[in-house]
This record gives C-alpha cells, sequence and structure tokens, in this order.
C-alpha cells in the first residue's frame, strides 16, 4: 500500500486541488493522510469529504511524523499541499520506477505554477508532457527550477536533494527516525540525506509535478531564492538549520490573508 502523508494549516484553497488529483490517479491501495496544524478554516471539512484519515500535525516534520506513524502502506509519500497538479499516472509510474531501480528513497522534478496559471491553459495541454503549465510560468521560475531538477538528477548518486515532496520505504523511514523536528527549514533535503546513508537514494525522471509560487509571491523571488541558497549553504558547511536565523513560519501563508497567495 501507499501511503500519501500531506501536512496542513488552512488550506481550504490548494488543498482540494492536490486531493482532487490524487482521486484522478485512480491508483489502487492507497490512502491519504492529513497532518493538520489546527486548521481554522474548512481544511478539515475538505479533508473528510475525500476520505483522508486525520491527524494532529504541527510544523511540517513534526506532521510528517505523525502521519507517518498511523500509516498503513509500506510506501511513504510525503507532499505539500503546494503540489497543486499530477501528472497522468504519476502515481504509478513513480512507483513503478522505484520497485524496478530497488530504491529505498527517491525525488523527482518540480515545477512552478500558480492557479492563475492552471485556468490559463486546458487539462489536454498539461497532460500532454506535464509541463504546459511550467512554460506559462514566470521565465526565472522556470530557469531556476530546471537547474534544480538538473543538479539532482546529475548528483543523485553522490548527494541525496529532495524538496517538498519525497517517496520512502517505511522501514527506512523508521530506521532513521523520520524527520528531525528541530530542524527550521529544509528539513525534507535533511532526510533525504540521512536516509541515503543507510539505503539507496535515485532522482524517478517523471513528469514534472507542478507547485505553487504562492512563497514567491508572497515574499519576493529574490527573498525566497536567497533564503533557499543560504540555507543550503548553511547545510552543506555547518549541517541542518536548528536555529531562527531564517524566520521560517508554517502557518504564514494563511489563505484569510486580504490577497490572494
Amino acid at each position: 500500500m501507499l501511503s500519501i502523508i500531506i501536512p496542513t494549516f488552512n488550506e481550504e484553497k490548494y488543498l482540494p486541488l492536490l486531493l482532487e488529483q490524487i482521486k484522478k490517479q485512480q491508483f489502487q491501495g492507497l490512502e491519504v493522510i492529513i497532518a493538520d496544524a489546527g486548521s481554522e478554516d474548512k481544511t478539515i471539512e475538505i479533508a473528510r469529504n475525500y476520505g483522508c484519515q486525520i491527524c494532529s500535525g504541527g510544523l511540517p516534520a513534526q506532521g510528517r511524523n505523525k502521519g507517518a506513524r498511523i500509516a498503513q502502506g509500506d510506501l511513504l509519500l510525503f507532499m505539500d499541499a503546494d503540489n497543486i497538479y499530477l501528472p497522468k499516472n504519476f502515481l504509478r509510474d513513480l512507483t513503478k520506477e522505484f520497485k524496478e531501480r530497488n530504491l529505498d528513497v527517491a525525488s523527482f522534478p518540480i515545477c512552478p505554477a500558480s492557479i492563475s496559471d492552471l485556468s490559463s491553459v486546458t487539462k489536454k495541454e498539461i497532460d500532454k508532457n506535464g509541463g504546459g503549465v511550467y512554460s506559462h510560468g514566470n521565465r526565472f521560475d522556470k530557469f531556476a527550477y530546471k537547474i534544480y531538477n538538473s543538479w539532482v538528477n546529475l548528483t543523485q548518486k553522490f548527494i541525496a536533494h529532495a524538496t517538498n515532496s519525497v517517496l520512502v520505504r517505511k522501514e527506512i523511514f523508521r530506521a532513521i527516525n523520520g524527520f528531525d523536528e528541530k530542524i527550521k527549514i529544509a528539513e525534507d533535503h535533511d532526510f533525504a540525506k540521512r536516509a541515503s546513508k543507510i539505503s539507496k537514494f535515485g532522482f524517478i525522471k517523471t513528469k514534472p509535478v507542478l507547485t505553487s509560487t504562492r512563497r514567491f509571491k508572497k515574499d519576493g523571488r529574490l527573498k525566497t531564492y536567497s533564503k533557499y541558497l543560504l540555507a543550503g549553504l548553511h547545510i552543506l558547511i555547518l549541517g541542518p538549520v536548528k536555529s531562527d536565523i531564517f524566520n521560517y513560519r508554517f502557518n504564514k501563508y494563511s489563505p484569510k490573508e486580504k490577497k490572494e497567495i
């Protein structure tokens, strides 16, 4: 069985997009777990309507760990509500290659998109290459994500990288005690790195998962990309980021804010 675990906080706008995409996959042997950090909107109601299991959450690392504790699947797929579009047969193709390559932990391509992008192209265009929306996004985002995906692919045998989405065998998750809840940012990278030390990591070249650019729009691209770059350097030189120097806030992006994000 495959267990998809999604940490949430006030995601009534984005969560149904992802849940609808998961539903359309028609993947057999699947459960979806929502680890909620105390949403004050309709997030829980939406999750229940889609038949999801619900547990208490917290910051992303804590939510993922709590979701994993109740997961029934032998494969765990961690995703975010930011993942707003999945390619056709994504789950089938992802798990098939994962098993064929005898991987234990894996990441895969992600590409930037926004809800407005989704409404500007047809579903046929998106399904055709998984990047129909990608080509309509911000050019700088497009370039940055291409560089990132290429880097992860080229270095997969030496350095493990993962973004907000990672697939792992439950036994490996348990062996490394899950996500480090003391880490303030990039806990997914740390998870993949630790898992790769005791198991086989791989980058699976599926068609890209489309991921919301709301953080870039809210904070500004220069600030956001600079934060990611500095966090990466901190991890490389000093280790995981366990202080609050980057001022990351999970609940900062509440849809209750007046401006659309």
